[in-house]
């Protein structure tokens, strides 16, 4: 009777414990869920624009204008692996989270079925014929075969949740090993792309030599500009205004032939359609943001020297930075406190900043389109930061990101 008594304590853990058992609360997962999905929308976003920069590299007839949307289809693919990598590394980062929570929590559920499971181990080990020697040995075969026919289906109920556990268990096991799969791929294919793109660049750069002079020239003050201007802002209105006065001069009529009848001559430009202010225009479309990355300050955002006057991602190490608009390049290289910068000029007065990048791979006076490679980011920590100004006045880029 006491073997009886004995085996009715251990069930007494397994009915008791198992419904009643709560898993403990994980790290909050929400921030990981919503990283996921951000990741899965930029890797979206940049497949799609990779293909239209594909199609229209295709269709260019212009041998420049071809390298240069092939240039800028495999900077999104790029990005596109960029943003694969995050998937994958989320995934098994939620997965991993998971498995650890259902670790502890089927040891300690499964403390109670180890003991039942060895008590009637050992119970099975008594051959039939010695019980029936031994005197009440029948008796609480009898009541033990009666107690184990009315508990075993609640065994199996209160235990049903564990089971599912288990499953969920082996289910979580095959999802890290698959991210963890397509976390190698991505890494490979990432590398495959940077090459791909290093060596188009390094053709583009050969085949633009022999037009360098003037560029360089501009270069230099522009660099000029850099070491006067007190301030980043300084800056960006010198190259403004040096941009404004060149499409001002640029859009100057050429020289006049005198007519054949000097009585037919007319005032240049009196029946010409008056020109439309810079402020009027739209803003550069399409607009990307520079990387791929969480944000990390806001644009309006107090910090200690002001509000924030554009908008800064923490994007992966050495993540791919591409241009978030079509123009023409203003200035290239480091900048006090700024890392290496590279301003953008947009038609209508529009510019663009982008800031925090370790290598710069376009130069002073190069024409670019939108999501053309502009260098990388750095390796520790990185931050870069996108500010878009309309006549030098910072406007909210996320306004028109598409």
């Amino acid at each position: 009777m006491r073997k009886l008594l004995l085996l009715l304590l251990l069930l007494l853990p397994v009915l008791v414990l198992a419904p009643g058992a709560v898993a403990p609360g994980p790290d909050d997962p929400v921030a990981t869920r919503a990283a996921l999905r951000t990741a899965l929308a930029e890797s979206r976003a940049a497949e799609a624009r990779s293909g239209r920069l594909e199609r229209a590299a295709e269709t260019a007839r212009d041998a420049a204008e071809k390298t240069a949307r092939e240039a800028a289809a495999l900077a999104a693919r790029i990005q596109q692996a960029e943003a694969g990598i995050a998937v994958a590394e989320t995934r098994l980062a939620l997965a991993t989270r998971e498995r650890a929570i259902l670790r502890e929590q089927l040891g300690r559920e499964q403390q109670p079925v180890v003991h039942l499971t060895a008590a009637l181990q050992q119970f099975s080990r008594r051959p039939l014929a010695l019980s029936v020697l031994r005197p009440g040995s029948v008796q609480d075969a009898v009541y033990l075969r009666a107690m184990l026919d009315s508990a075993v289906p609640q065994v199996r109920a209160r235990t049903a949740g564990l089971r599912s556990r288990l499953a969920r268990s082996r289910a979580l096991r095959e999802e890290a090993v698959a991210a963890a799969t397509q976390l190698r791929a991505e890494h490979v294919r990432l590398s495959e792309r940077r090459t791909e793109l290093a060596a188009l660049e390094t053709r583009q750069r050969l085949a633009s030599r022999a037009a360098s002079g003037s560029a360089d020239r501009e270069a230099e003050r522009a660099l000029a500009l850099a070491e006067e201007a007190r301030d980043l802002d300084a800056l960006v209105g010198e190259l403004d205004r040096a941009g404004d006065l060149r499409e001002r001069l640029a859009a100057l009529p050429g020289p006049l032939l005198r007519p054949a009848r000097p009585e037919d001559a007319q005032l240049a430009g009196l029946d010409d359609e008056p020109t439309p202010e810079p402020s009027a225009t739209a803003p550069p479309a399409p607009y990307l943001l520079p990387v791929t990355g969480r944000t990390v300050l806001g644009f309006g955002a107090r910090q200690r020297s002001g509000e924030s006057t554009g908008l800064t991602l923490a994007p992966r190490p050495g993540a791919q930075v591409v241009a978030p608009a079509a123009g023409r390049v203003a200035f290239a290289g480091p900048y006090r406190g700024y890392g290496r910068i590279v301003i953008i000029e947009h038609a209508g007065g529009w510019t663009s900043l982008v800031t925090g990048l370790a290598r710069s791979d376009v130069a002073v006076g190069e024409e670019l389109v939108a999501g053309a490679p502009l260098g990388i980011a750095g390796q520790a920590r990185p931050e870069v930061t996108i500010e878009l100004r309309r006549d030098g006045t910072p406007v909210n880029p996320l306004r028109f990101v598409g």
